[in-house]
């Protein structure tokens, strides 16, 4: 559900030529765009990427730099300092991409948060559950999309997700850091902000527990104007806090009965289908207007109608090889959608992880009410269907 290929598209719309530094360009859904160069390198090694830019600039003019991904921005920041183009500020990023650093500076400034514990061992990440009392959610203190990501009810849950983030089934980019918080309970909101300015606010919900899969969105959030104020305030508290404040930040909340409380705040745009829903409910592409800034031309956030849109995710309900999946073409045809879109073809191992990689599609929808809207949305995903067949067990095979 990435948004490189939004952003390639966007850059050679504004007439620039988009050229993606990556360490496997295969994994993304722009590699091999007409007139878009893809080269290899190890994104990990900011030196590789120097060279790689200044052997770039010997044949091109570089109009600018910029990354999608967590782990890679503050290495952004870095990059446009070397050459000197605009940018974030690097430091900024790495304190806020790890989220103990996070929650400290939130803490200090006074953000409303749950609360939380670091621990760095199966005895700290149980030891800080029973002080902060269950259900607790347990995750990696640096990470992103969901990966890692629990929700534990009970000790043993606690003691089993654990284990299984430290038992080598986790892919860690650093020593392991677990961060243990409080399960904010309320209606789930995310701010989107460009510069110092709160852009808009969407709203949405996750599939069952324990996992935070995305099953649905909507934009705008129905929010009072008391509402949207609280979460405006509350986001550039945020931006004061971590020293952001140039280019995009999501932040997401939870309305509590204290209001909305911070659950994580990413330097970055919101990754697709945000960028989408955006577009239809006001106009803004803020993929382009992101690109702007990074080239140096003034972005332009003015609104140019005010509708609703809204996302529904097709989550895979079991494990094993997909068969087939259909009704694109007829979904495509229903009036309001404005995008329907698969991520798997026919044959593909499905492997549920409880993170994004559960979702198999999406489907957008956009009108001038939400309740039409969501009409239009449900009419569109009954019209979807997919077949899986479950992996073999032990107990189906027979051994000869």
């Amino acid at each position: 559900m990435g948004s490189g290929l939004l952003y390639v598209q966007a850059a050679q719309r504004l007439g620039l030529q988009p050229i993606t530094l990556s360490d496997d360009p295969t994994r993304y859904d722009h590699f091999g765009v007409k007139e878009a160069e893809t080269i290899r390198v190890d994104t990990d090694d900011l030196d590789a990427l120097i060279r790689e830019c200044s052997r770039l600039r010997a044949t091109y003019e570089i109009a600018g730099i910029t990354g999608l991904l967590d782990s890679v921005y503050a290495t952004v920041g870095k990059l446009c300092r070397h050459f000197d183009l605009r940018g974030p500020n690097p430091g900024a990023i790495e304190q806020c991409c790890d989220k103990y650093t996070q929650r400290q500076l939130l803490t200090a400034a006074g953000v409303p948060m749950p609360a939380y514990r670091l621990a760095a061992n199966a005895a700290e990440v149980e030891c800080s559950a029973a002080e902060i009392g269950l259900p607790v959610i347990v995750k990696p203190a640096v990470g992103s999309s969901s990966v890692g990501v629990r929700l534990c009810r009970t000790a043993d849950e606690v003691t089993e997700h654990t284990k299984h983030l430290l038992g080598g089934q986790h892919t860690w980019r650093s020593a392991p850091r677990i961060l243990v918080e409080e399960f904010a309970q309320g209606p789930y909101y995310w701010a989107d902000i460009m510069g110092n300015e709160v852009f808009g606010i969407g709203t949405g919900d996750f599939g069952p527990p324990p996992h935070f899969v995305y099953h649905w969105q909507t934009y705008p959030a129905p929010l009072s104007d008391d509402e949207h104020e609280r979460i405006a305030d509350v986001s550039l508290s945020c931006l004061r806090a971590l020293g952001l404040g140039w280019g995009p930040t999501g932040i997401e909340f939870r309305w509590t009965k204290r209001g909305p409380v911070v659950i994580e705040v990413n330097p970055r745009l919101h990754g697709s289908p945000t960028p989408q829903m955006v577009h239809l409910a006001y106009g803004v592409d803020l993929i382009t207007e992101h690109i702007k800034l990074v080239i140096g031309d003034k972005c332009d956030l003015r609104r140019r109608h005010s509708h609703f849109a809204a996302a529904r995710f097709l989550i895979a309900d079991c494990d094993g090889t997909l068969d087939w999946i259909a009704g694109n073409d007829q979904v495509a045809a229903v009036s309001g959608v404005a995008e329907v879109k698969f991520y798997v073809e026919p044959k593909m191992p499905i492997v549920r992880k409880g993170d994004y990689r559960d979702c198999l599609g999406h489907v957008i929808a956009a009108s001038s009410t939400l309740p039409r809207t969501e009409a239009i949305l449900r009419r569109a995903v009954d019209l979807i269907d997919w077949s899986i067949t479950p992996f073999p067990t032990i107990d189906d095979v027979t051994l000869t």
